[in-house]
Formats: structure tokens, C-alpha cells, sequence
């Protein structure tokens, strides 16, 4: 029997299997996940193919990335149909076209800015465009900051500190921009997404909705929601307590909760359970694609327990017509 998540409007059943590897490949560790506008879904991921293609029903199309990326962590597709790549391992923000060629490089691959200097990159971890096509770079593992580049690759300014007060951040983890500008970025280990204006100026946060957000993600279209991937507790007290996920949640443009997609015992690897959502994007029938970095947090969560190899680290789920 399927396995279906949330409520109303935002109801979906896990697609289970999805996604179908040539012989003898792993994803390991999937860090983030994009479609673009023809219901191709890019998959990046710590394997040895960093970046790899399927159709919506799964079907293996082609890889690319091989030998650059030595730890992929954040992708995010343009309007133009290009992919904004944030590799924390390479500290650097790279643009490809779709079949992988290299556009644009920002940051000095290999070579991490000072540990909370402020200057970019320092294990940066993804990327969002304004809508003038504005560079923001979250810089959150070795760094508290954003930078905003030009379309160019220009250096306009940086905002953020290592802290909890309004506009500090204690690891920066993921960022989106709206059509009108607004820029939100999920403070993970401060359980919280601020809001800026485009020129960093604090606005808003919402806090005591989400738990630990790790993946943010704004669909398109006329009515949008963002979808939260929330990390469950790590901690051995709390480990699989009830009520923090791991999980995705769907928020209002505003803040407000809309739907939980969770199962009871929310941590695990069965249908619609979670290690570690880390990545998420919708494509143009609203499925959602969630990328997991479950080699990474099973140790955390299972402490002392085998890894299953291959671990699931990808999951579709179909939206339900209601």
C-alpha cells in the first residue's frame, strides 16, 4: 500500500525505487537536487559522477562533473536555464549550462577564505539569483555570511556575523530569492529563516515553525509555498523524539504552517521516512524531489549500527490531485 504524506492541497505519495542507477553506481551522500523546464531532474550528489540526469519517471539520461566537484552541497537553476553549483569542498559557486559546461567560477577552487573572516568562501553553501540576476552565495559551514555578486561575478557587498540576534546567523544553509527581491535564508542551527531585503538590510524571521532547516526551496507558479527540509535531533536524549523530524514542511509565503509531510517514526529509511532532507525542488506536475546526505547523518542517527550500502539518499513524491 503507497505511503502518503500531508494533508489537502499539499497531499503526496511516496514514489518508492525512484531513480535507476547503470550497474554498480552510487549516489552516496545526495546534497541537492533541480528540474529544469523540460522535467529533467539533475541530481548532485558525493559519488563519482557529482552531477547525475534522469528523467521524471527515473530513467538514467547522463552524468557530468567527474574530477571537479569533491563535495557537492547546493544546486540551484536560473530562469535561463543554467545550474548555479555550491561545492563547500571546492569553496567555490560555479555556473554550468546543462550538459555541464563551465560558465562562470567564483571563489579560488581549493582555497577557503579565513575561518569566520567574512570574505568569501569559506565552505559555502548554496546559491540564489535576484530578479535583476543578483548573485546571493550562502557562506555557512567556515563563515556567518551572504554575499551579493553582480551577474557578473562582482563583489557588491556581504552581510552577517557568527551569532543569534536579528541578522546573525549560526550556520547559513540555504538561500532563496522572490520575485520581488526578498531574500530568506535558512539559519539551521538557530531553528530559523530570516528575511532580508536585497541589500541585506534585516526584515523579519520566522521562528518556532521549523526545526533545524536545512533544505529551502520556493515553488514557481502563482500561488507559492516553500518547502522546508527540517533535521531531526542528533542528540542521544532526543534522538527520534516526536515532533522534530527529521521532516519537510510547507509554509506560507508568510510564514505561517500549512502542512507537515511526515510518518510516525519520522527517522528512518522506510517510505516517506527521512535521514537527512538536504535538497529539494518540484518539477511542473508539483512532485517533489528530496535529496538526503544519508551517508552522512546515519552515524548520527543510528549510532553504532551498519550503514546499509547502497543508503537510500533520493525520494519522489507525486502529488496527489485532491
Amino acid at each position: 500500500m503507497a505511503v502518503v504524506l500531508g494533508q489537502g492541497s499539499h497531499t503526496y505519495r511516496v514514489e518508492e525505487g525512484w531513480g535507476t542507477l547503470p550497474e554498480g553506481w552510487d549516489l552516496g551522500d545526495v546534497a541537492g537536487t533541480a528540474v529544469d523546464a523540460q522535467d529533467r531532474v539533475y541530481v548532485f550528489n558525493r559519488g563519482e559522477h557529482p552531477m547525475i540526469v534522469f528523467d521524471r519517471d527515473g530513467n538514467f539520461l547522463n552524468s557530468w562533473g567527474e574530477g571537479f566537484f569533491p563535495h557537492a552541497h547546493g544546486v540551484f537553476i536560473a530562469p535561463d536555464q543554467t545550474l548555479y553549483c555550491t561545492d563547500d569542498g571546492r569553496h567555490t559557486m560555479t555556473r554550468h549550462d546543462l550538459d555541464g559546461t563551465l560558465l562562470m567560477s567564483i571563489g579560488v577552487p581549493g582555497e577557503a577564505a579565513g575561518y569566520h573572516s567574512g570574505e568569501p568562501f569559506n565552505r559555502c553553501t548554496h546559491t540564489a539569483l535576484s530578479p535583476e540576476g543578483d548573485i546571493y552565495v550562502s557562506d555557512g559551514y567556515g563563515n556567518a555570511r551572504v554575499h551579493k555578486f553582480s551577474p557578473d561575478g562582482r563583489l557588491l557587498l556581504s552581510w552577517g556575523a557568527n551569532g543569534m540576534a536579528s541578522g546573525e546567523f549560526n550556520l547559513p544553509h540555504n538561500i532563496v530569492c522572490d520575485a520581488d527581491g526578498w531574500v530568506y535564508v535558512a539559519d539551521r542551527e538557530n531553528h530559523r529563516i530570516q528575511i532580508f531585503d536585497g541589500n541585506g538590510r534585516f526584515e523579519a524571521c520566522w521562528r518556532d515553525v521549523v526545526h533545524r532547516p536545512c533544505a529551502l526551496y520556493l515553488t514557481p507558479g502563482p500561488d507559492p509555498v516553500f518547502l522546508v527540509g527540517e533535521l531531526g535531533p542528533s542528540m542521544n536524549f532526543n534522538r527520534g523524539a516526536p515532533n522534530l523530524g527529521p521532516r519537510l514542511s510547507v509554509l506560507s509565503t508568510t510564514g505561517s504552517l500549512i502542512s507537515r509531510l511526515e510518518v510516525t517514526p519520522a527517522m528512518g529509511l522506510g517510505p516517506g521516512q527521512f535521514i537527512s532532507p538536504h535538497g529539494i525542488a518540484t518539477d511542473s506536475r508539483g512532485d517533489i524531489y528530496v535529496a538526503e546526505v544519508s551517508v552522512t547523518g546515519w552515524p548520527q542517527l543510528f549510532p553504532g549500527k551498519p550503514m546499509p550500502r547502497p543508503i537510500r539518499s533520493l525520494q519522489k513524491l507525486v502529488r496527489v490531485e485532491g
